[in-house]
Order: C-alpha cells, then structure tokens, then sequence
C-alpha cells in the first residue's frame, strides 16, 4: 500500500475502507449520568405503591369477611336490604284562603291536636256575625209565633164559652137560632186561627235552627282553618311561607308520623311462605350497625314482584321476590321520637321459625 496525500490505497490501487486502516471505534457515553438521587425515588415510590396495594386488598378482604360474617345467620332467620321510613302526613288548607300565621317549621317535633298554622278567615268572621244576627231576628219571630198562638187561646176560649151559652139558652126560648149559628161560626173560626198560629210557630222554629246551623257551620269552617297536626311527629318539609294564597288541599307541612316506622324489605319464595303476620324480627341500620330494634312483621304482599305473575317452572318460582314489612312497636318509638329518621339504609332480619334463638348481634337494643 501506499499512502498519497493522506489517502491509504492497496496494491491493486484501490481506495482502503478507513475502518479497516483506523485506530479501533471509540463508544462515547452519554455526557450526563442520571443522578442517584432520581433512582433513589423511584425505588421508593415503588415501595410505597406496593405498601398501598398491599393495603389495599387488605381492606377488600377484611370488608369482605365482615359482610359475611353478617350474613352468616343460622336457618330460620332470613334477611333482605332496606331503608328506615316513617308514615308522611301531609297538613293541607280545606278551603282556598291565605296563610296568615305559622307556628311551626322543618324538623320541630309536634303533638297531635297542636296548631300549627292559621290562614286568613276574616271573610268567614263577618259571614258568622251575619248568621248571628238572623238567629236573633229569626227568635223574635219565633216569640211572636208563640205570643200570636197564646191570643188564638183565648179567642178560642171566649168563642167556646159563648157557645156553651147559646146552646144552653135558646132551648129556653131566650136567644135566637140565629145566635147560636152566629156563635158556631165564631167558635169555628177562631179555632182555624189558632191551627195558623201554631203552624206559624213550627214555620218560625224551623227557620230559627236552620240560622243556627249556619252559625254552627261558620264556626267549623273558621276551626278547620286553624291547621293542627293529626299525630304525634315531626315536621320534614315547610311547603307554603306565611302571605301564600293556596287553592283548597293546598299543602303547608309535610310531617312525619314518628309513631308508625317501618321497613320494606323483599325475600324470596321459600323465606317468604315461612314468614307470619305478627313473626319476630329485627332492624339494624348501617348507621348503628351494632344494636338491633326489635319489630314484627306486619305486611306480606299477595303478589310477587320482579317476575311475571305467572310462572311455569320450579327455577322460576325460585326467583319470585316478595315484599316484606317490619314496623316498630309504637310503644318503643314514644320516648325516641327526636331519634326517629327516615330513609338510613339497613338490614331487616326476620324469624321465620320461631323455634330459632336470635344470635348475640341480634338481641342488642335501639340506641337511645
């Protein structure tokens, strides 16, 4: 080979490939090394995501063994999901008016008899002073039907004595046939007046109590314009504001009736044709998840729901759900009612043999 400025040829005087005369290939390296310290993060954030998964599965499992162990009930108690409620009483207007006092509002316990809003019955107030005064004009007549009977008594008396006076005088020759017929007439129609007289007192005695059903009649509408709650509960909804002017059956409160609380729940066919009117069960709300209320079944739908009324095949049956109720005893709810809530989720359990002793967890009590 020979070399011509600076270019390494071979002896046939071809070009050499340079790599092949070089000085061997240096590898460069990258001109900055990562840091330490950013691998050293990465190790620990993954740490901390492996601790956080372990955790993790962890809480699913132990979540897991705790629902089991809550559905773990020995035969002869079944259970179905449900919510907490209590009876809703809505007090509405009977007559189209306007709201003139409240004197209750959202979430004040009430009793039953108390008023708790007042509309405008000043109209209802002069038509009752109205009434009042026919009554006493209609007595006034009723006095002078009674005063015209007492003076036909004695026109009828007097007439009745002069008879008697010409029938014992004219066989004697002393008064004239004529007389007597005279005082017949005069008897007859003295009698006729006094028939008209009483039948004017009945006229007058009848007009006098149907004023006075009006009276009685314009007071029960100014009392049933005094709202009062019909149970025993509290206020959950305020509807209408004071000033309002509502149609009749317009709503002002919406109440609660603390006394009869309740839980629908639904169980399938096998549970269900166990389950009697008056069966022993209890409620645990997830909110008190550690005392049970006593309660009795009250209600067993007729009906199946979720599935066709009808059904041909025993698998099908198997799946027919029927809905369930279990009611608080009202004695127990009497000295809880600022405790009572509607709508809390939670379990209803159900004896459907009575034979069966309810486990620990479920012989606890209502929180006071």
């Amino acid at each position: 080979m020979s070399k011509d400025n600076n270019i390494d040829t071979r002896a046939d005087g071809t070009e050499a490939p340079p790599e092949i005369i070089g000085p061997p290939a240096v590898v460069k390296l990258p001109a900055v090394m990562p840091p330490m310290k950013d691998r050293r993060d990465k190790r620990r954030w993954l740490k901390r995501g492996v601790l956080l998964l372990m955790l993790l599965l962890a809480a699913i499992g132990a979540a897991y063994w705790w629902l089991h162990s809550r559905t773990g009930l020995p035969p002869g108690i079944a259970s179905g999901n449900g919510r907490l409620e209590a009876d809703e009483i809505d007090i509405d207007t009977k007559f189209a008016g306007r709201i003139a006092k409240l004197f209750a509002d959202e979430g004040d316990l009430i009793k039953a008899g108390q008023v708790v809003a007042l509309m405008d019955t000043q109209d209802l107030e002069a038509s009752l002073k109205k009434a009042e005064a026919v009554v006493l004009q209609a007595q006034r007549t009723l006095d002078e039907a009674n005063a015209t009977v007492e003076q036909q008594k004695s026109q009828v008396l007097l007439a009745q004595q002069e008879l008697d006076r010409a029938h014992s005088l004219v066989p004697k020759g002393f008064m004239a046939k004529e007389t007597l017929d005279q005082r017949q007439q005069q008897m007859n129609g003295a009698v006729a007046a006094q028939n008209a007289a009483i039948a004017k007192v009945g006229e007058a005695e009848h007009a006098l109590d149907a004023t006075k059903h009006d009276v009685e009649l314009y007071k029960i509408d100014i009392a049933d314009n005094a709202l009062v709650a019909p149970r025993d509960g509290r206020i959950q909804y305020r509807i209408a504001n004071v000033g309002e002017v509502l149609a009749p059956g317009g709503k002002v409160f919406t109440m609660l009736d603390t006394s009869y609380v309740y839980m629908d729940i639904y169980l399938p066919t096998v549970d269900a044709g166990r389950v009697r009117i008056g069966s022993d069960a209890r409620i645990v709300l997830d909110a008190y998840p550690t005392h049970a209320i006593p309660a009795v079944v009250t209600f067993i739908a007729t009906q199946a729901q979720f599935t066709p009324k009808t059904v041909e095949t025993k698998n099908e049956r198997d799946k027919l759900m029927f809905r369930i109720r279990v009611r608080i005893d009202p004695e127990r709810l009497r000295t809880r009612a600022s405790a009572v809530r509607s709508g809390l989720p939670g379990v209803a359990y159900v004896r459907t043999d009575p034979a069966v002793v309810w486990p620990p967890q479920l012989q606890g009590d209502a929180p006071q």
